[in-house]
């Protein structure tokens, strides 16, 4: 049998509709990717693949698709089912028209049409060619090929595409357009199992919304690889953890996945701290009797106790998760800080205009928006870093601030090693104390005696989260800080800014950080004035239907190379 099958209909007879991978091996050179993996997935289930940086994800849904062979073993879905993908390619249907692409997403009715088109434009139309156009008719209306178009259009309207576009060539559309027309393919059609890798990536927040509804209310199988948090807590029914070349599945959202896991964990620690003692109770009691003739029996059978009790082996994840922890030395006084009429045009353009805001003793700021250069431009005022046109600003007397650039290059351009280019910014000049901050994150043993300039995007970034710690500041400023970051440390970055007591300016692409962070909004829009709203994400994204317009949700380069 093949890796990839549909077997007879005698083999499925009696069972539930599914797919599933049996004793699927991938090894890549001599390292198993994944190995032996047994699962399956069934209909009305929405399930989130997830796993640590490389662990293989949209690898498996490539073997789930077909795309990619096997190692050992192999995929099986139920007969008369139709699998669709998200199709990462951009340029492969530059040929064609919107609307075509899309249909397309249906092979057979997109052939069907075809054939159609053909025969009914030949000028010697046969017997043959007229039987032919019968069985063809019939089919295309079983397969409801007359509402093809409008389906079509329906998706492509939902997902915020024009109808203007709907007859342009693909060659012809924006890379933001294209994202959006291709993930109206691989939804066209009610396909029987749906495979989408990384779906969120380059939409605006309005479309994101408009997907998360269509999964909401899709009746057939979803497999979704995302790094976007909030989209799998909206639409994911379960869990799929990849681990150790496993997989393994779990009922709920991420959220609630990742809290039983660590609960899961904690309660098998406490369990094995109960038998610890136990363990030490009986060999002390041993040790004391054994010796003693009165004693002897009763040792015996407290020794037969003590060989019985087996430890749990915790296997800890292979993912790893940062200690982020945010402590100010010094309590932010009332006055924060004040910004008046500030301007600045960069190039000719005036990305800030006569900007004017007050900082108070509790905020928290998400700075929002589309106008990306508008946001670290006034993070690069605030941090002293650039000189506004117009306009001043000023920070309370009680304020210390740590900034988080979004380029980091300058920064990192020096052959220094981490723990000495760290220890300038602690009071405490101890190297072991300034290892401590670096252990908390992750870099263990020798990796603190790095140089700045070799290493990678994701440690720069913990670096960088690292000086801030040390510094306990009462103000943060980030621009952007989870870029290259994985899931784990984006959680753990997460939960320290909700747990920070100072003030915290920021800009971030992850809906999550912002919507559970941020008790203020400013967004910065692209003439270069702002909108001002103390209120949630979700609450002010709801109230402005154009502001969820002006989101859009993009992933790093590290992350989309990371799946």
């Amino acid at each position: 049998m093949p890796f990839w099958v549909k077997p007879g209909k005698t083999a499925w007879k009696g069972f539930i509709k599914m797919i599933s991978a049996n004793n699927v091996t991938l090894r890549i050179g001599k390292k198993a990717l994944f190995e032996d993996v047994n699962i399956k997935f069934t209909p009305g289930n929405c399930y989130g693949l997830i796993g640590a940086n490389g662990a293989g994800k949209s690898t498996f849904l490539k073997i789930l698709s077909g795309q990619l062979e096997p190692s050992k073993g192999d995929v099986t879905i139920s007969p008369g089912e139709r699998l669709s993908f998200l199709e990462q390619d951009h340029f492969k249907y530059d040929a064609y028209n919107v609307l075509d692409t899309v249909i397309m997403g249906n092979e057979r009715l997109y052939q069907i049409m075809k054939e159609k088109e053909a025969i009914y434009m030949k000028e010697d139309f046969s017997d043959e060619d007229g039987i032919r156009a019968s069985e063809l008719e019939a089919e295309f209306a079983d397969m409801d090929g007359w509402n093809a178009e409008s389906d079509a259009a329906t998706l492509l309207n939902g997902l915020g595409v024009s109808t203007d576009d709907h007859y342009t060539l693909m060659a012809d559309l924006p890379g933001a357009i294209k994202v959006k027309v291709l993930l109206a393919q691989a939804l066209f059609g009610n396909p029987d199992i749906l495979l989408l890798d990384e779906p969120t990536n380059h939409l605006d927040l309005d479309a994101i919304s408009w997907l998360e509804e269509f999964l909401i209310n899709f009746e057939n199988t979803v497999i979704v690889v995302s790094h976007d948090r909030y989209f799998l807590n909206k639409v994911c029914t379960n869990i799929a953890d990849m681990d150790y070349g496993k997989i393994q599945l779990y009922a709920g959202n991420y959220d609630f996945w990742y809290e039983s896991s660590q609960l899961i964990v904690r309660q098998m620690k406490e369990a094995n701290k109960k038998k610890e003692e136990k363990i030490k109770e009986l060999q002390e009691f041993i040790q004391r009797f054994s010796a003693n003739a009165s004693k002897s029996k009763q040792a015996t059978s407290r020794k037969r106790a003590l060989e019985k009790i087996q430890l749990d082996e915790i296997r800890p994840s292979s993912r790893k998760y940062p200690y982020i922890d945010f402590r100010p030395e010094r309590e932010i006084g009332n006055d924060v800080l004040f910004v008046e009429g500030i301007s600045k045009t960069i190039d000719g353009v005036k990305v800030l205009d006569n900007i004017s805001f007050t900082v108070n003793h509790d905020d928290k700021i998400a700075f929002v928006g589309g106008n990306e250069l508008a946001k670290t431009t006034m993070f690069k005022i605030l941090a002293g870093e650039l000189e506004p046109d117009e306009g001043s600003y000023k920070w309370g007397v009680t304020t210390s601030q740590s900034y988080f650039p979004k380029d980091n290059t300058t920064i990192f351009d020096t052959d220094e090693l981490i723990v000495d280019w760290l220890t300038q910014y602690s009071e405490i000049k101890d190297a072991t104390y300034v290892r401590g901050f670096l252990g908390r994150m992750l870099f263990a043993g020798e990796d603190g005696v790095k140089k700045m300039r070799v290493l990678s995007g994701g440690e720069k970034v913990r670096v960088l989260l690292s000086r801030m710690m040390i510094m306990g500041s009462n103000v943060l400023m980030f621009d952007e800080p989870t870029d290259h970051l994985d899931m784990e440390s984006i959680t753990a970055l997460n939960n320290g800014m909700i747990k920070f007591p100072g003030v915290i300016l920021f800009a971030c692409r992850d809906h999550q950080v912002v919507q559970t962070t941020a008790n203020r909004i400013i967004e910065f829009l692209p003439n270069g004035s702002m909108i001002d709203k103390i209120t949630t994400y979700d609450e002010y994204l709801d109230s402005d239907e154009m502001a969820r317009k002006r989101q859009v949700y993009s992933m790093s380069e590290d992350d989309e190379k990371d799946n």
